[in-house]
């Protein structure tokens, strides 16, 4: 379960930095690379948002299971 958790971050951070650079510059840098709209750019954004739901449960589950010493975080 360790391993999933590191790669659904750096998904997670992938698709940030992508989508950090459609918002500022206005390239798409996973369609630049393998094709807008290309079956393989399709897998790569379903992977990114499956992690990012994944990461989100991962984060609300330690909060409710774990004892939370800074109650602003959680």
């Amino acid at each position: 379960m360790k391993a999933l958790t590191y790669i659904s971050f750096a998904l997670v951070i992938i698709g940030a930095l992508n989508w950090g650079l459609v918002g500022f510059l206005g390239v798409d840098l996973v369609a630049a690379i393998f094709g807008e709209m290309s079956a393989v750019s399709r897998v790569i954004y379903a992977l990114v948002g499956l992690s990012g739901i994944f990461s989100l449960i991962s984060a609300f589950r330690h909060c409710t299971t774990s004892p939370c010493h800074n109650r602003d975080y959680c």
